[in-house]
């Protein structure tokens, strides 16, 4: 699989960070351990430094990078590409 282009990277990344935030358990842990508010998530939801560390939280966690690209159904190694493309944005 080849890298993601850094628009796909974004979108990807949105999807994912989609999946984070409607899950209580996982949109909970995401703000506890980024100090964002839920304002400030929106706010920033866009940019390629928030979208890459979402996808880093993915990445610490399996069970969940799994569960995540199941639900928006991409493999588990495109989120990972898509974390080092937005990380090249920065």
């Amino acid at each position: 699989m080849h890298p993601p282009a850094p628009n796909d990277a974004a979108a990807l990344a949105l999807m994912a960070l989609a999946a984070v935030v409607t899950d209580e358990r996982r949109a909970q842990r995401f703000l506890a351990l980024s100090g964002l508010s839920p304002n400030g998530l929106r706010s920033s939801a866009g940019e390629p430094a928030l979208l890459a560390a979402m996808l880093r939280f993915l990445e610490a966690y399996e069970p969940d990078l799994l569960a995540v690209a199941g639900e928006i159904g991409c493999a588990p190694q495109a989120l990972v590409e898509a974390r080092r493309a937005l990380e090249e944005q920065q």
